[in-house]
């Protein structure tokens, strides 16, 4: 069993195709797809190892009336749901489904001060047996927030989950800045850019290849938005959007001689992420885990 307070310890999908997502991340990722519906609720879950890694679910139709579109939610676990709740809230966070009773336990959809959502999770009924370590295949190994602005928003998650700043070795931090929970160190937040329309928290699922698993997302009728990105330990990162539109990244070891180059319009869109990335910080900031 894994501590998870604290953590993120489980993630969902809500998109607007749950067949065609299954397929396609199961072909990008290596994820079973098991159908853990209830007589109540049409449910999806992907393993990794015979391990619960995540959910697929419809994205909700009143969702898509507000214009809501598909995404990929990351849920942190807490020991007292209402307390968690009520401190975000005097910390400027805003709760957008307030805590209610789910398949998986006792959730909150919320967000951050400067908007970026997440979700709170209690009694979670998933993903407390997990294989290996964050770089084991199939697993979310890496969770990183595009911020209005990292610089302001790091206290109030040092505040409400207890996380703490790490610095990798001669990093002095001033654009990446590395976060750890419970003394390992799981994620990244930046400062987007202005191109990046809204703030939002991006996962990383690890695969065993990741050129080939670019070829996969291409082949699956996704799209690579950018990368592959060489991390110095001989890494890989690609961040993508899945056939409905979710984006997420991917992360894995990378022989960049059998990966093909990209199209000048996947190019042209790393421009705008790129800008982040030429200068240092997600390329040289991460440390080996």
């Amino acid at each position: 069993m894994v501590d998870q307070l604290g953590r993120f310890a489980w993630y969902e999908l809500l998109t607007t195709d749950v067949a065609a997502a299954g397929a396609f991340y199961g072909k990008v990722v290596g994820w079973d797809v098991k159908d853990a519906s209830t007589s109540g609720l049409a449910y999806t879950v992907l393993t990794a190892h015979d391990a619960p890694v995540a959910g697929l679910m419809d994205l909700p139709e009143e969702g898509r009336r507000s214009g809501a579109t598909p995404r990929w939610v990351g849920y942190v676990a807490v020991d007292d749901m209402d307390a968690t709740v009520a401190q975000l809230k005097r910390r400027g966070g805003r709760i957008l489904v307030p805590p209610t009773d789910s398949n998986i336990g006792r959730l909150s959809v919320v967000a951050d001060p400067q908007m970026a959502t997440f979700a709170l999770v209690t009694g979670l009924t998933y993903g407390q047996q997990l294989p290996g370590g964050l770089d084991e295949p199939g697993r979310v190994g890496w969770h990183e927030l595009l911020a209005e602005d990292r610089n302001k928003i790091f206290a109030f998650y040092e505040e409400l989950f207890g996380w703490q700043k790490a610095y990798a070795e001669n990093d002095p931090a001033d654009l990446y800045q590395l976060f750890s929970a419970a003394g390992q160190t799981i994620g990244g937040m930046l400062t987007k850019l202005p191109s990046v329309p809204q703030p939002s928290w991006l996962y990383y699922f690890n695969v065993e290849d990741i050129g080939a698993a670019a070829e996969r997302v291409n082949a699956g009728g996704g799209q690579i938005l950018q990368g592959p990105i060489q991390l110095p330990d001989g890494i890989g990162i690609v961040r993508c959007a899945d056939p409905q539109s979710a984006l997420f990244a991917l992360q894995g070891p990378w022989d960049q001689k059998s990966t093909e180059q990209r199209s000048a319009q996947e190019l042209g869109w790393s421009a705008k992420w790129g800008g982040i990335a030429s200068r240092g910080r997600i390329v040289l900031a991460k440390p080996k885990r």
